[in-house]
């Protein structure tokens, strides 16, 4: 559904933001995007919605060039961006404008996730929180059912209970033609959400990689001391002891820690990295 070959991008006349870049991503899956702070996500994002453009190499989503700004394919991708502006109106009136650019917009699916979350229909948009007003967004977001749904930073501004409400919600939308990609440097908020993780760095991505096979080439541990373990790639203090990554020699069951994975991953690249080149 989304196919990139060799994608440079950079902003006037300054270096490369991304460079090189390839990908290829397949609907039925939520992929979660992570990269430190200015790693490139939203370019990224912003390429694969079309709102900025490759300087050279191709970008293709659901077999069309997103710089052609096709009304076919902007009515099958939509982008919620990190930063929200919404004009002071209600929210009715705020879906009588904008949902007539969705075919497949669903009224009744919107109002439900209003309520999950536990904002009032008959608000004004200019009288809420920025919370509430990520929530509104996040629930129009997945109301317009796009076949290529693009979410940067979608938790910043949300409490723990609505981070927690916000994963319940997700989990339960994917349709199987239909593709999500959750771009985050806050990357704790994805954890048990995503099947497949895409880590940006140095102006391209370094990994592409589904969850269960992480876990089935990694085990994440917690251990009293680092003797306990033979070969430790990753270790973090903790609370008691340790928490490391070793090599799952044993084939263990663990579970991912999306967190300490992304920070091992920029810590020792080569190592880890080395974990999935392997034959």
């Amino acid at each position: 559904m989304i196919a990139i070959e060799k994608l440079n991008f950079g902003y006037r006349k300054k270096e490369l933001v991304l460079e090189n870049l390839s990908l290829h991503l397949k609907p039925g899956h939520i992929y979660g995007l992570l990269g430190s702070n200015g790693a490139g996500k939203s370019s990224l994002l912003h390429n694969i919605c079309g709102l900025l453009f490759p300087s050279s190499g191709s970008c293709k989503v659901a077999g069309d060039n997103p710089a052609n700004r096709n009304p076919q394919f902007l009515q099958q991708v939509y982008l919620l961006p990190e930063e929200i502006y919404l004009p002071n109106v209600s929210i009715k009136s705020y879906l009588d404008v904008y949902a007539p650019f969705y075919p497949t917009f669903d009224n009744e699916l919107f109002f439900r996730f209003l309520g999950e979350f536990d904002i009032p229909k008959e608000n004004k948009l200019q009288h809420m929180s920025y919370g509430q007003k990520k929530k509104v967004m996040i629930s129009f977001a997945l109301a317009t059912q796009a076949k290529v749904l693009l979410m940067d930073e979608p938790t910043n501004g949300l409490d723990i209970p609505s981070k927690k409400q916000f994963r319940k919600i997700i989990a339960g939308v994917l349709k199987e033609d239909q593709l999500i990609i959750i771009s985050t440097h806050q990357v704790k908020d994805l954890d048990s959400l995503i099947d497949y993780v895409l880590i940006l760095d140095d102006k391209k991505i370094i990994l592409h990689e589904p969850v269960e096979n992480i876990t089935d080439k990694l085990a994440f541990k917690q251990v009293m001391s680092l003797d306990e373990v033979s070969t430790t790639i990753y270790s973090e203090g903790a609370l008691k002891g340790y928490a490391v990554i070793t090599p799952n020699i044993k084939k263990e069951q663990s579970r991912l820690d999306m967190e300490m994975f992304f920070n091992a991953v920029l810590s020792e690249k080569q190592q880890m990295l080395s974990q999935f080149n392997k034959q």
